[in-house]
């Protein structure tokens, strides 16, 4: 079996099946315990995440019936073995067991956790490859299809920043294998979908002046620049400014030396926060 919550929730039975329980409520129940695999959420923390503030009087009755609802569909579609307890009821609250495995979120992290410290052991192969496999996971927004109260929003803005970390691994990776050419149409879309992420453009400016291609990489400075002064009233850090004037004043004829990207933001092993 495998739960997927990187994109919009579902239930992947071993034969291929997908299922979603029928009450967006009971949805994010799972998807809470799920971010929490193997550890106990206490009753008042998903009261929290299903209600906010103001839970009814009511809400630890209902927050039975949501449980009693979920235990119901793993059996009756028969998603697990008999035997298999999923789903424990233990004081104070609730308990997910499954295997790491089995949570594309856990395998995401581990994927990127092990590529860092491939790259940082100088092993940029093996790190693009397992970076890929991490990027593959993504199937769209985290939990797309269902209600987000305080808790899941955390972990949700967690995951979208494990992503860019992943994201910069990944262009470090193909820096390092000297691919850089090859990374231009991702960093073209980096720098669209994140246009506030100055190592992404920094990493697109070095691309394009790599390849030759030193008018595309002004523009995409001040594309930056522009971006940078309308949204915030800043200027382009000073690393960047270094970086355009490596571009505006390219080395004498016969000179290896290339146009340096900004220093990677990445080096800190990938510490995963806990949510309460």
């Amino acid at each position: 079996m495998r739960f997927n919550l990187i994109g919009p929730f579902e239930i992947v039975s071993d034969d291929g099946r997908t299922h979603l329980p029928s009450t967006p409520k009971v949805c994010q129940t799972l998807a809470l315990l799920l971010t929490r695999p193997n550890e106990i959420v206490t009753s008042d923390c998903l009261v929290q995440e299903l209600w906010g503030e103001r839970p009814p009087r009511s809400a630890i009755t209902t927050l039975q019936t949501y449980i009693y609802h979920a235990r119901r569909m793993f059996e009756s579609e028969q998603l697990i073995p008999s035997e298999r307890a999923l789903l424990v009821t233990h004081a104070p609250g609730y308990l997910i067991a499954v295997n790491d495995d089995e949570v594309d979120i856990r395998v995401f992290e581990r994927l990127v956790a092990r590529a860092q410290t491939e790259l940082s052991q100088g092993q940029p192969a093996a790190a693009a490859g397992h970076l890929n496999r991490a990027l593959e996971l993504w199937r769209g927004p985290a939990l797309s299809n269902i209600p987000a109260g305080d808790m899941l929003s955390g972990h949700i803005v967690h995951l979208e920043e494990v992503r860019i970390r992943a994201l910069e691994l990944r262009i470090e990776a193909d820096n390092q294998l000297g691919r850089q050419r090859e990374s231009i149409p991702q960093l073209r879309k980096l720098v669209n979908d994140y246009p506030l992420n100055e190592w992404f453009h920094g990493q697109l400016i070095a691309a394009l002046g790599c390849s030759g291609r030193r008018a595309e990489a002004l523009q995409a400075y001040q594309n930056l620049r522009r971006i940078l002064h309308d949204e915030l009233g800043l200027e382009p850090s000073p690393e960047l400014q270094r970086l355009q004037l490596q571009v505006l004043n390219p080395p004498a004829s016969g000179s290896t030396s290339r146009p340096l990207p900004p220093t990677e933001p990445v080096r800190d092993q990938l510490r995963v926060p806990t949510f309460a």
